[in-house]
């Protein structure tokens, strides 16, 4: 249990870098789970978000600086294991996420109950040698706690069933759970 009370809520600040690692304030660079505002729950150890990048020259950047705003320790903590995501269609059984689904079923593989989002990504699609981009992003339900060993299923809302249908049968989509409070 000792590897969870490390759990943290960062805030991070991102600098976008051209290939010669020059910053290029020009660029924005936004998070897809939180870690730029504090959705984002990180376990002792690592963790992992999406990057976004807007504006003029956003695929010519090749790299980050990351700038640690603050970290508050979290009153959930997040688990070590990647939550699983499954679509489910309207009868609850298991379809892919490029097709048109009416929840996601999610499922805990830790030790202890962990708290969730969801996000629906279109990404986009480069050509071969560019970097990919996370074009879309759709919250999926609200936060959503999950027992220890255990599963939940998430109703699709209404904004992100239209996403998911606009979006059905594209190469491109994610469905992704984060950590959070």
């Amino acid at each position: 249990m000792d590897d969870f009370r490390g759990s943290v809520i960062p805030v991070l600040a991102f600098t976008a870098l051209d290939k010669n690692h020059e910053a290029q304030p020009q660029v924005t660079v936004s998070t897809v789970y939180g870690s730029d505002h504090g959705d984002l729950v990180t376990p002792y150890g690592t963790s992992i978000d999406i990057l976004r990048f807007s504006g003029t020259g956003a695929y010519d950047a090749a790299d980050v600086r990351v700038t640690v705003q603050s970290a508050a320790a979290a009153r959930i903590p997040a688990g070590l294991h990647d939550v699983k995501t499954q679509a489910l269609d309207g009868d609850g059984h298991e379809i892919t996420k490029f097709e048109r689904f009416s929840a996601v079923r999610l499922t805990n593989e830790d030790d202890i109950p962990v708290s969730v989002r969801i996000a629906y990504i279109l990404w986009d699609q480069p050509l071969h040698g560019d970097t990919q981009q996370a074009t879309e992003v759709t919250p999926i339900g609200g936060l959503t706690r999950i027992p220890a060993h255990g599963t939940a299923v998430v109703e699709v809302t209404a904004d992100a069933a239209a996403e998911a249908s606009r979006n059905s049968n594209r190469a491109a989509v994610s469905l992704k759970a984060y950590k959070s409070q």
